[in-house]
């Protein structure tokens, strides 16, 4: 059960509903009850034995405390909000305050500040058979008591707690109780029932923890997947249901969940009743109090072993699908190169072409579908990966250097994008910057709102004038990836220390924008 109840409560102490604890209260005859002479007899005595002025039998309502007997106090009753019994009576053993006044609890508490001047107080808590607290016997002085207790004392306060339940049991009235009883036990099993019949219709597997991690509840779902016997799998049991390969990758999430209160996610192998291992979804969430602490874990297993197969095959096929688009490069680069050798004056404009086709594989290759073993070592949306892989064959290091943050690409943009540099570099290796040894480029990249600026600078190179006469092939294609398929605007500037070409388009134009269903 986890823990409820009315302000102050403390971790570990009485866990109850408030509406049925108000129920068992209104079951006694408190009219009755009040000022009765053995309930009077009582705190006279503990007022004897702890040596104070004051002693009262206090019973926290929703509202108020009532003082049923009161010894040295005339006052019958005050709001809950100033009751120190209201916290003694979570407890399971008496709760004693030397100084009222020096505890941040109760320093400002009308009860310590005006009458009757509280400085020590001890409360046994009143506590049902059924774990229900009701209130406190108390006993309370105007001066402080450092020294609390003598262990006399309190086992002498407990046992005459003990004889106020007795004195209440003896004079409620046994239908309302049983009635009050009855109603609370329904309304838990009617919650619980709620609960399970709730688990019991969901089509995950359904499971709840402990704080600490210790698995206590299984749906039936779970049961009819594993085949496994109620309670079987109850504690650590759990992970010997996992595939051998994934039970420390299981155990290590759970356990990082547990320290930390993250989400618990994780896919892994789990053991059907036919002996099969099937993939399915973990997921946890952790349930808080108002304090945030962690009272359980609620968690579903779901069952996607055929959508993990079918995602397994669709990326096999594209996989193998984009193998073959590579191949179709280097078939097309080939057939160029034999063309170039059949008729040598065709071989400059075949060179070109034959780079550009080259550029474009080095792109497809970047963000094409990969297995593990062939997967780039950078990150296959990223603009700077992709800048890398294409001017490398040009030079690294201080040569030619990529800056500014990173910006995410698709394969829909890696086209146009491949292009663009690529025939950027070819001229600052035939014309620009890096046709002499101490000649650089700068990439860089920056982001202002819904566009992109991408910006390529060259420097150290021989002094550049812009061109006249017709527009070439190569610019041509330059304006063709950058304005028709990016979407953006192109600008050159022919500066004397070198050329300088940037480029705006928008966000959408490089990764294609998640859908929000």
């Amino acid at each position: 059960m986890s823990d409820t109840g009315v302000a102050g409560m403390r971790a570990g102490d009485w866990a109850f509903d408030e509406a049925a604890r108000a129920a068992l209260i209104a079951a006694y005859d408190l009219q009755r009850l009040n000022d009765s002479r053995s309930l009077t007899q009582i705190t006279d005595f503990a007022a004897a034995l702890c040596g104070v002025p004051i002693a009262l039998v206090s019973v926290v309502t929703d509202a108020r405390q009532l003082f049923l007997a009161r010894t040295g106090l005339d006052v019958t009753e005050t709001p809950r909000e100033q009751s120190f019994c209201q916290e003694a009576m979570l407890g399971r053993e008496v709760m004693v305050v030397p100084d009222a006044s020096a505890d941040p609890r109760y320093a400002d508490n009308p009860l310590v500040t005006g009458d009757p001047g509280i400085r020590f107080y001890a409360g046994a808590p009143l506590v049902t058979d059924a774990g229900v607290p009701l209130g406190a016997l108390c006993v309370i002085d105007r001066s402080p008591r450092p020294e609390g207790l003598t262990p006399l004392q309190r086992q002498g306060l407990s046992t005459l707690a003990s004889a106020v339940l007795a004195r209440l049991r003896e004079t409620r009235d046994a239908t309302a109780w049983r009635h009050a009883e009855y109603d609370a036990r329904r309304a838990l099993g009617d919650s619980e029932t709620r609960f399970h019949t709730l688990a019991d219709t969901m089509p995950q597997m359904v499971w709840s923890t402990l704080p600490d991690g210790y698995h206590d509840y299984y749906n039936a779902r779970w049961y009819e997947f594993t085949g496994m016997a109620p309670g079987s799998t109850d504690g650590e049991a759990w992970n010997g249901m996992f595939h051998p390969e994934d039970q420390d990758r299981a155990w290590a999430r759970w356990r990082h969940s547990l320290a930390t209160g993250d989400p618990y996610q994780i896919e892994y192998r789990l053991r059907h009743h036919d002996g099969t291992y099937r993939w399915v979804l973990g997921r946890a969430l952790p349930i808080r109090d108002a304090n945030g602490h962690i009272t359980r874990w609620f968690g579903t297993c779901t069952d996607i072993h055929e959508q993990k197969l079918a995602a397994d095959e669709r990326e096999i096929v594209s996989q193998e699908l984009s193998h073959r688009i590579k191949n179709i490069f280097a078939v097309v680069s080939g057939l160029i190169t034999l063309a170039a050798r059949a008729r040598p004056d065709f071989s400059g404009v075949a060179a070109d072409l034959r780079d550009r086709v080259i550029a474009l594989g080095r792109a497809h290759d970047f963000v094409r579908p990969h297995s593990p073993q062939s997967r780039p070592t950078a990150r296959q949306d990223s603009l700077h990966g992709l800048l890398r892989e294409l001017i490398a064959p040009y030079g690294a290091g201080e040569r030619l250097a990529v800056t500014g943050p990173d910006i995410s690409i698709d394969d829909r943009s890696a086209t146009p994008l491949a292009l663009f540099f690529h025939e950027l570099a070819t001229n600052a290796a035939k014309y620009g910057a890096l046709a002499t040894a101490d000649g650089r480029v700068t990439v860089a990249t920056r982001r202002d709102g819904d566009q992109i600026e991408l910006t390529w600078r060259e420097e150290g190179g021989p002094v550049v004038t812009q061109p006249t006469g017709k527009t070439g092939f190569g610019t041509q294609l330059i304006e063709l990836s950058t304005v028709r398929q990016l979407g953006g605007t192109l600008t050159r500037n022919w500066h004397a220390s070198g050329l300088e070409v940037v480029v705006h388009a928008p966000v959408a134009s490089f990764s294609r924008q998640p859908v929000t269903l």
